[in-house]
């Protein structure tokens, strides 16, 4: 196994107030990594790590073997693209303005807007299926439509990682699965993924690799069938469950059996 991003011994929180204390991960190449667990266990600000949004107090983030806060922001931005819990965009602006906002790490003085970025930004709401909403503006658009113009965008960087903070919050679940089979077939076409999710069966189903997280500590990390067990469950969630195997995608299925234990 190989790992261009990894965290190394770091500690993260905001205002001198730690979440995470001395935690390492090495985010498998080809790999779609989600990290679970409750409520304020440390998920976001790991990612917010990774994204090179929030610098470790101790220990540091590699990139391709560089300290990621020794780097310049646009070539870290041609490395690794980040879909943030919540995304607000300019006000009139249309989604194939939007998505070519993706091509900016890639523009100086010297380079002005080529038919290489035309193919990426044209590429890219292909595989997201926004095409013929280009002229739309996104203020217009559904939230499911919305998430779709996002991707696109951080899809047109043309990075090797793309960094997902919660991407299905706010979505019916219709949208969710239409999103997850997007982030599903951008895998298989040997993008890394790391992802934040809450819905432990959409983890199961569609990570190659879990990392699960409770207190600020990774608590077991692997295959989802090594990860979602009942044992784990309980000691991640405190949730009595039972796994069975999905009859659809043979994936483990947590079946809650009531609330937290006290």
């Amino acid at each position: 196994m190989t790992a261009t991003l990894i965290a190394r011994d770091v500690a993260l929180g905001y205002s001198d107030e730690p979440v995470i204390n001395d935690l390492t991960l090495e985010v498998p190449d080809g790999s779609f990594t989600i990290i679970i667990g409750p409520n304020a266990c440390g998920k976001s600000t790991l990612l917010r790590g990774l994204a090179r949004l929030l610098k470790p107090s101790a220990g540091s983030v590699l990139l391709d073997g560089s300290e990621i806060h020794s780097l310049k922001s646009k070539e870290v931005a041609k490395r690794l693209g980040l879909l943030p819990q919540s995304s607000i965009a300019p006000d009139g602006i249309t989604v194939a303005d939007l998505v070519s906002r993706g091509r900016f790490p890639h523009q100086n003085a010297m380079r002005t807007w080529s038919r290489a970025d035309e193919a990426a930004v044209a590429a890219a709401m292909e595989a997201t299926g926004v095409t013929e909403l280009s002229r739309r503006l996104v203020d217009e658009l559904s939230g499911g439509q919305r998430q779709r113009v996002w991707v696109a965008m951080a899809l047109a960087q043309e990075t090797g990682h793309l960094l997902l903070d919660e991407p299905t919050t706010f979505l019916d679940i219709a949208h969710q699965i239409d999103l997850l089979e997007l982030f599903a077939g951008l895998h298989r076409d040997g993008a890394t993924l790391v992802a934040v999710l809450h819905d432990l069966n959409h983890a199961a189903r569609y990570a190659s690799h879990l990392v699960a997280m409770r207190e600020g500590e990774i608590v077991a990390q692997g295959e989802p069938r090594e990860i979602i067990t009942e044992e784990i469950v309980e000691a991640v969630y405190d949730l009595p469950c039972r796994v069975i195997t999905d009859p659809v995608s043979g994936t483990p299925l947590v079946l809650p059996l009531g609330g937290k234990r006290r």
